[in-house]
């Protein structure tokens, strides 16, 4: 009786064995002092952490109630942020195609284009817009073009790696089938690479268009331009009603496009 008992110990269902319970305390305790590590070498001035909610609720008391005295001003700015954010996902296009079409395998000319188009691609997404919107206030100067290129560069990327993508995935047959008519180079991308990418392609836009509204707000921190220019304003101010105001409007904004994005796959996809 005992021998059966133990043999039924011995066939108990365990999800790990010895060997994988001794890695996963490995990998959990190395994760650990990676972490500890981490938090140690940032040099976190801990009063500052403990005393947070205190100055939250300080911050929240001067910024009740909003002040809505600067209204008009902050709706010309959301709508210049709008305008940021729409021309330049409109100009992104036209340079993240082609670069989506030489960076897709089945697609390219060559293996050069191939490496050029992913350069671009890893280029752009390696560098995040307010460093792009610095690069172009430098240049450029304070100002919308400053605002409108980072974003665009920001979003080449973005849209040329997702329709990059959706290019390799497409039905080769079309392709074959319009090649062996000796149909050109042009016609078949127009009626049997494009027709499938459709799809992908206007979801991919209007989720960029999204995206961009969201990055927009913050480029007139660094005077790229937008909601962000007043915002900064006020903080360097310390008017903290009008950063109430400019917060909630902000707010408001995003839960429009996001509305107006829903509304678009609707009726678009």
């Amino acid at each position: 009786m005992v021998d059966h008992a133990g043999a039924l110990a011995d066939r108990v269902w365990r999800r790990y064995d010895r060997k994988q319970q001794l890695i996963r305390y490995g990998v959990l305790l190395i994760t650990v002092m990676v972490v500890y590590w981490a938090i140690r070498d940032i040099d976190i001035f801990w009063p500052w952490v403990w005393d947070a909610p205190n100055q939250i609720s300080s911050l929240g008391a001067r910024m009740w109630p909003p002040d809505p005295s600067r209204l008009a001003a902050i709706t010309n700015a959301l709508l210049e942020t709008v305008h940021i954010a729409t021309l330049a996902t409109l100009l992104t296009i036209f340079i993240a195609l082609p670069v989506s079409y030489i960076a897709a395998q089945n697609t390219t000319p060559n293996r050069a284009c191939l490496w050029l188009g992913r350069f671009i691609l890893v280029a752009s997404r390696s560098v995040n817009t307010i460093i792009w919107a610095l690069l172009f206030v430098a240049i450029f100067g304070p100002g919308v073009l400053a605002g409108i290129l980072a974003i665009m560069f920001r979003s080449i990327g973005f849209i040329g790696k997702l329709m990059g993508e959706a290019i390799e995935e497409i039905d080769r047959r079309p392709v074959e089938a319009m090649e062996a008519t000796g149909a050109s180079k042009a016609k078949v991308i127009a009626y049997a690479v494009v027709p499938q990418v459709m799809p992908a392609f206007f979801a991919i836009v209007i989720l960029r268009w999204d995206i961009n509204i969201r990055e927009s707000t913050v480029l007139g921190l660094v005077g790229a331009g937008g909601i962000g220019v007043i915002l900064q304003g006020a903080i360097d101010t310390f008017a903290w009603p009008t950063v109430a105001t400019i917060l909630i409007a902000i707010i408001v904004l995003v839960l429009i496009g996001e509305a107006v994005t829903g509304l678009l796959r609707r009726k678009v996809l």
